[in-house]
C-alpha cells in the first residue's frame, strides 16, 4: 500500500481547508466499500484521504412539506429499514434491499453508492491501462465484454453500477453539491455523464466537491414503484440489469410513469421513448410488450453481452406486469 495522510473532517469549514483541485490528491472517505477497493487495486493513490463520516450536516432522512431529503452520508441500511421510505418511495427501499449483504450497507453510504466509480475488470485491473485510466483503448470492444453496456456505450462500455441511481432517478430525486465556493443543487438526471462527455469520470463533481445531500419530491396521491434486478449470485452482486419504475395508474390509465434502467449503460438510463408508449393510456399487456421492446430498441450489444438486450426487455415487462395487479 502506497503512504497516504489520514485526515478526519468534523465539518465543512475544516474540509474546505483540506480538499485539493485534482482528483488523483485527496480522496474522501465515507463509508469506504469503494474507496478501499479502489487503493488497494492501485486505480487511485491519493496523497490524502478525508474522512467525512462525522459531518452531522450530511447524516440522516428527514420528511419535509415538498418530499424526503436524505443526507449523503446516511448509511444504505438505514434507508432500507425507513418505514416512510418503505411506504411512500418503496423502489428506492427494494433498490437499498438489493445491495450487497447486510454487513456492506451496514456501512455503505447512499452518496458513495451512487458515486462509486465502474467495477469492470480492465479499469479495476493494474495490468491494462483502459481509456479510464488514460490509455487508447478500450479492452471491452475486442475482449470478455459479457458485463458491458448495451445503450449509450462508446468510446468505453462501462456500466454504471449503482442500485439507487435508477430508483433515484425514477423518483426524479435531485442533488445538492457543495464546495468551498458555494452550494448547487441540480437534478440527478443531469448529474451523470456518458463517456463521450467525460471519459475519465462518470459525473459531473470537479476534484473539490462533494454530494452532500438529496432531495426526493412527495409521490402524488395514488403513486406506485417497483424495482426488480437480475442478478448472477442471489448476494453480493451487482446487476446485469435492473428496472426501476414509478407510475401514478387511475383507474388502468397511465398518469404518470417513469421508467430508469441500470447495468446496461454507463450512466441510469431513462427510456422516454418506453414512457411515452403508455402515457396516458390504458396499461394493458399488449401494450407492456410494446413498451419493453421500446426500452431496448436502441441497444447496440457487443459481442458477449447480446443476452442482456432480451433480459433487459424481460425484466421491464415483468416489472411493468405487477402495475396490473391491483
Amino acid at each position: 500500500m502506497f503512504p497516504f495522510e489520514y485526515i478526519d473532517a468534523k465539518d465543512f469549514q475544516a474540509l474546505s481547508n483540506f480538499l485539493e483541485r485534482d482528483f488523483q490528491k485527496s480522496a474522501l472517505l465515507a463509508g469506504g466499500t469503494d474507496l478501499l477497493g479502489l487503493m488497494k487495486e492501485g486505480v487511485i493513490q491519493p496523497r490524502k484521504v478525508i474522512n467525512i463520516k462525522h459531518i452531522r450536516e450530511m447524516e440522516g432522512i428527514r420528511e419535509t412539506t415538498k418530499g424526503l431529503e436524505i443526507g449523503a452520508a446516511t448509511r444504505l441500511s438505514d434507508i432500507a429499514e425507513h418505514p416512510l421510505i418503505q411506504e411512500k418511495y418503496s423502489v428506492l427501499a427494494q433498490a437499498v434491499a438489493s445491495i450487497a449483504t447486510p454487513q456492506l450497507r451496514n456501512m455503505g453510504t447512499i452518496g458513495g453508492n451512487i458515486c462509486q466509480r465502474p467495477r469492470c475488470w480492465y479499469f479495476r485491473g493494474s495490468e491494462y491501462h483502459c481509456l479510464k485510466k488514460g490509455g487508447d483503448m478500450c479492452y471491452a470492444v475486442e475482449g470478455l465484454n459479457k458485463y458491458h453496456a448495451i445503450l449509450g456505450g462508446g468510446p468505453c462500455y462501462i456500466v454504471h453500477p449503482s442500485d439507487t441511481a435508477p430508483a433515484l432517478m425514477a423518483l426524479n430525486a435531485s442533488v445538492e453539491i457543495w464546495s468551498p465556493d458555494g452550494e448547487r443543487t441540480l437534478p440527478l438526471e443531469t448529474f451523470f455523464q456518458l463517456p463521450e462527455d467525460n471519459l475519465a469520470r462518470e459525473n459531473i463533481l470537479q476534484p473539490n466537491e462533494i454530494v452532500t445531500r438529496l432531495y426526493i419530491p412527495r409521490p402524488e396521491q395514488g403513486t406506485r414503484s417497483r424495482y426488480l434486478k437480475f442478478r448472477e449470485r442471489q448476494s453480493m452482486d451487482f446487476a446485469l440489469a435492473s428496472v426501476a419504475v414509478v407510475a401514478k395508474i387511475q383507474n388502468t390509465v397511465v398518469r404518470h410513469i417513469r421508467i430508469v434502467l441500470g447495468g446496461v449503460a454507463p450512466i441510469p438510463w431513462r427510456v422516454s421513448q418506453a414512457e411515452a408508449v403508455l402515457m396516458n393510456k390504458t396499461l394493458t399487456e399488449e401494450r407492456i410488450d410494446r413498451a419493453a421492446e421500446s426500452a431496448v430498441k436502441e441497444a447496440d450489444p457487443l459481442e458477449h453481452n447480446r443476452y442482456k438486450v432480451v433480459l433487459t426487455r424481460n425484466l421491464v415487462s415483468k416489472t411493468l406486469r405487477t402495475f396490473l395487479q391491483a
